[in-house]
């Protein structure tokens, strides 16, 4: 391959990193913007975030049709192949992202639009979501930079959000047995909580591709300690 041509295909690869980014960044907003209407009754902003998850699926669907038109005019190899593969990957996993978060703003319409009972505020709810919110900033941040070390650093912290997520699920189940006429919302809650569980999820798997990516290795459906020793040995 010529090496302008050369020149002009890393300038593609870049511009299409640089548009997963910027997908991480709107996808990050929207969580923000979700968690913020939740803990302030705020149902317009939660009707907001619900109406832009349509920008989160028009990005995944430009960079994936992006990526289509690299393989098929480039055919690229080796690590290059590699980083197409990882960016198909991982917009997946933040268009789903960005499904949780418009799920937590259609929670919280139906819990601040009712007038049942509702239960006492669970406080590990923000602690988990601020968890979730930093794998996936750490996420991006090993996917920009290539680094394993943090992308490890987010395996770890996917042990604490499931953790959190069994500690929420029993509360909630002490409350429903308590006062039955709580159980709509403890779990609408539930359903809040899960997402927040499955926006860590999801950005475990973006760590796991910036391992296949740099090193070449699947390290999918291992332990934490295999992970750590395949990226980190």
């Amino acid at each position: 391959m010529p090496d302008h041509t050369l020149k002009q295909f890393d300038t593609e690869l870049e511009e299409i990193r640089s548009k997963v980014l910027q997908m991480g960044g709107l996808v990050e907003e929207q969580i923000i913007r979700a968690l913020e209407a939740l803990t302030t009754g705020n149902v317009t902003l939660a009707s907001q975030v619900m109406e832009n998850d349509h920008r989160v699926n028009a990005l995944e669907v430009a960079i994936d049709e992006e990526c289509s038109t690299v393989i098929a005019r480039r055919q690229p190899a080796a690590k290059d192949l590699r980083m197409v593969m990882a960016v198909v990957k991982t917009i997946t996993d933040l268009e789903r992202i960005g499904d949780e978060a418009a799920k937590i703003a259609r929670m919280t319409q139906f819990i601040y639009e009712s007038d049942r009972p509702m239960v006492p505020r669970v406080s590990e709810i923000q602690h988990v979501a601020d968890i979730a919110l930093g794998m996936l900033r750490n996420a991006l941040d090993a996917f920009a930079r290539l680094d394993l070390t943090v992308a490890a650093k987010v395996v770890r912290q996917d042990e604490q959000v499931d953790k959190a997520f069994v500690s929420i699920l029993r509360q909630l189940i002490t409350f429903m047995m308590e006062d039955p006429r709580t159980i709509s919302h403890a779990i609408e809650i539930l359903f809040i909580a899960k997402a927040i569980e499955r926006i860590g999820d999801h950005a475990k798997n973006m760590s796991e591709y910036v391992v296949y990516l740099v090193k070449g290795k699947d390290v999918r459906h291992t332990s934490v300690e295999n992970f750590e020793r395949e990226a980190l040995g």
